[in-house]
């Protein structure tokens, strides 16, 4: 099969989230409900992707690679491992739990899964902040005690964003978004988080949310101090390239095309500006805000009748 597969997005309220994703993608959310975030792509347990419309059209995500893994992920993939990559929407109308994702070294220890991510800074409200790193000179002791006193706040080191900023953020890593940010996350297939601190929050159920201060600080890379985005990326800009992934932003239209062979690794695609023309078997479009996978199999060329901007994540099959 030669056409490009999207899937249906997955809302999930939380308690941090609004309703941004219809302003900003212009999404039809579910009533009533503050949406955190917008699963795009899921193969997970608890949560499928569903594919949209084609030939593969209402299969999960699974029985989607059950079926068709060598077609969609190429001759050597385990039809039975989950789909590498997990891409959400985040919509933070509040600042997340202070937060880390168990290293691979002591994740199974943990009964976790290590969750490498990207953040691509879409939108943010003025003055908007990520916490990301601690402070130079601060130790698991100095850490533990801060956190004892409700004091953890000023050792985690802040940044100011702006749209086109990036940051990557590996397992390890302390982090926290600050509210006022709509972002593209890209991230190992995980759903391992642990909470050291959530400044005093309750649910959506108005009982205090669950902390895993041990686990967290079991976790934590203690040597990780102050790092800083990668600021006002450009079509061109590689803005991660680890062994779960690499993430590439570029420009399409104007005469830019980009072409993908038959039997090329598989590629995601995320829509950040623009309309993406895909030609295959047949022509598809896709707008501002959308997620599709280019198969192994197919002949794609991407363009666009405008500038479009993408981003491209590769070398995760």
């Amino acid at each position: 099969m030669t056409s490009p597969i999207a899937f249906n997005p997955l809302y999930m309220e939380r308690v941090w989230g609004g309703r941004a994703l219809e302003e900003k993608l212009n999404r039809t959310l579910p009533e009533g409900k503050v949406i955190g975030e917008s699963w795009e792509v899921v193969d997970r347990p608890e949560a499928q992707s569903v594919v949209q419309g084609g030939p593969y059209a209402d299969l999960t995500l699974r029985e989607l690679l059950q079926r068709h893994a060598h077609e969609i992920m190429g001759p050597d993939y385990d039809p039975d491992k989950p789909f590498p990559i997990l891409i959400k929407w985040l919509d933070c109308q509040e600042k997340l739990s202070l937060q880390v994702h168990p290293p691979a070294k002591v994740a199974d220890q943990l009964n976790g899964e290590p969750k490498t991510e990207n953040w691509y800074i879409a939108d943010v409200d003025p003055g908007a902040e990520l916490m990301v790193g601690l402070k130079q000179g601060v130790t698991r002791e100095s850490f533990e005690a801060a956190l004892k006193n409700n004091e953890l706040e000023p050792l985690v080191h802040k940044a100011t964003v702006a749209p086109g900023d990036s940051v990557f953020v590996w397992s390890g890593r302390i982090h926290a978004i600050g509210g006022g940010n709509f972002i593209l996350e890209i991230q190992q297939n995980s759903d391992t988080t642990y909470r050291v601190y959530d400044w005093g929050r309750v649910g959506l159920d108005g009982k205090p949310r669950e902390l895993h201060v041990q686990e967290s600080l079991d976790s934590i890379e203690f040597n990780d101090f102050e790092p800083e985005p990668q600021r006002n990326t450009q079509p061109g800009d590689t803005l991660a390239d680890c062994d779960e992934f690499r993430i590439r932003k570029e420009g399409v239209g104007n005469g830019r095309s980009l072409s993908f062979p038959d039997a090329s690794p598989p590629v995601l695609f995320n829509v950040l500006s623009g309309i993406v023309v895909v030609q295959g078997e047949d022509t598809h479009s896709f707008h501002n805000g959308d997620t599709f996978l280019l198969p192994y199999r197919g002949n794609f060329e991407v363009t666009s009748t405008e500038e479009a901007v993408v981003l491209i994540t590769d070398q995760f099959a």
